[in-house]
């Protein structure tokens, strides 16, 4: 496994030089900042990332006002509490994408927001004071505990958010091939593991966050 330095000086060939490697870079949000956002942005960047997933994701940007009413700004004790009328409501509903396995997401996510409130006291303290060398960990939670927010959703969902953490698209996993990381898409928890102890041992050579090198190992492929 070459060392960061190393992999960073490829990308920096194929794009030109670093700066154009992290052109429009921004680092991730402190933790104690994510800990003050209100659980209902949590719920509706989770349900935003849903939708997105094998979808236009111009049609949702350009529909989401339309989510945000109809969901009530997300409230998540109300979305929890969804009944089967307003349910019915929703998938009829022109304002939004009429997908009902993702409409009734949005029920199982403020759920599993309200229970992660109930142990952390907001979901912002879970999610932002997650220790970073355990993000796998936090994304199986996020598969596990809620709905729809496996493979690269949840990932997606978290880099909206600020929180620090890599996403693994087709580039980075190509890269972590070449490495010898994996030898296919990560799905299995073991795979999920080395993958995480590669990302930790480039964080300790270069005291980089998960999200910079997450863009190192994008720029070095493709």
């Amino acid at each position: 496994m070459r060392t960061l330095d190393d992999i960073l000086a490829i990308s920096a060939d194929r794009k030109g030089s670093e700066d154009i490697v992290f052109a429009g870079f921004e680092p991730p949000v402190e933790p104690d900042v994510l800990s003050e956002i209100p659980d209902h942005r949590w719920l509706a960047e989770m349900t935003r990332s849903i939708f997105q997933a094998g979808f236009n994701w111009k049609v949702v940007e350009r529909m989401w006002p339309g989510f945000e009413e109809a969901f009530y700004g997300f409230d998540v004790g109300r979305c929890a509490m969804m009944s089967e009328d307003w349910f019915d409501e929703l998938c009829a509903n022109t304002a939004i994408i009429r997908y009902p396995q993702k409409i009734r997401s949005v029920q199982q996510n403020a759920v599993f927001v309200q229970e992660q409130a109930t142990i952390h006291g907001n979901f912002g303290k879970m999610a932002g004071h997650w220790p970073s060398d355990d993000f796998a960990g936090l994304l199986d939670l996020l598969k596990k505990e809620g709905s729809r927010l496996g493979g690269t959703t949840g990932q997606y969902f978290l880099r909206f958010m600020g929180v620090d953490g890599y996403i693994l698209s087709r580039d980075v996993t190509a890269r972590l091939i070449a490495e010898g990381v994996i030898d296919k898409p990560p799905t299995s928890k073991s795979a999920m593991k080395a993958v995480q102890e590669a990302m930790n041992a480039w964080v300790d050579q270069s005291g980089r966050s998960l999200k910079e090198i997450s863009r190192i190992l994008a720029t070095s492929c493709g």
